[in-house]
């Protein structure tokens, strides 16, 4: 075979006190590293905490170049289908268009005409976060830039069945730092999303986002934190590749 994997699982727990020492979910992902310079990243996500419970399913295809392609995702709440939904992003038309279905939106068709440069698409599993942050020259040290962001939800666990939804919010390159977790220890870059919209991603304003993603090419996230009303956390506990 000509591609190269990456594979592993996430713990997520969380700093409020009746999770204390518990998991609250955990995620598998793959990315599939192909010659042409494309990868396929997959990923099952299951939230227990807090209710109602998510089972997330996604595919994301980005192009060379970091190119969003397409992205398919699967939503189960609360044990229930929720909704299912495809993304594509065509370059050359400068479309964006999603065929999704959910039992509270019927069949949805969208297409978004001139959409123009944007950064990816967002996919809500955390080592989607993570690879994002690989479109940051970090070249330039510590440094912020404004993202344009394409989402299927735009629900702070991604939990509404798939539209898409536009949003911008700040990427920061904090710096070089270690970071040791349960799969070992790593040479890290940190790296803090700024939920800065004036209304708030999803109406809502999400808690600053830190992540400290392996300082290689495979930009796996190692560590992920947020406080504010979500009191997440997120630990890479296997690493296969």
């Amino acid at each position: 075979m000509k591609h190269r994997n990456v594979r592993g699982r996430i713990s997520y727990t969380s700093t409020k006190p009746e999770w204390q020492g518990k998991e609250r979910g955990r995620e598998w992902f793959n990315f599939s590293h192909h010659s042409d310079g494309s990868i396929i990243m997959s990923a099952q996500c299951e939230i227990e905490e807090p209710d109602p419970t998510v089972l997330r399913n996604i595919t994301y295809h980005i192009g060379p170049g970091m190119v969003p392609q397409n992205l398919l995702v699967h939503l189960t709440l609360g044990d229930e289908f929720l909704g299912s939904g495809w993304m594509r992003h065509d370059a050359q038309a400068g479309t964006i268009s999603c065929e999704s279905y959910g039992p509270s939106i019927g069949r949805n068709s969208e297409v978004r005409e001139d959409v123009g440069e944007f950064d990816g698409f967002g996919t809500h599993p955390v080592v989607g976060d993570g690879f994002l942050t690989k479109i940051m020259d970090v070249s330039k040290g510590p440094h912020k830039r404004r993202l344009r962001v394409f989402l299927p939800s735009p629900d702070h666990r991604g939990a509404t069945p798939p539209q898409i939804s536009e949003v911008f919010i700040t990427l920061e390159y904090v710096g070089e730092e270690e970071k040791t977790v349960a799969a070992g220890t790593f040479a890290c870059r940190h790296f803090r999303f700024i939920d800065d919209a004036p209304d708030g991603m999803g109406g809502k304003t999400h808690p600053d986002y830190d992540m400290w993603v392996t300082a290689d090419e495979d930009n796996v996230l190692v560590y992920g934190s947020i406080d504010g009303y979500m009191m997440n956390r997120y630990e890479l506990v296997e690493l296969e590749r």
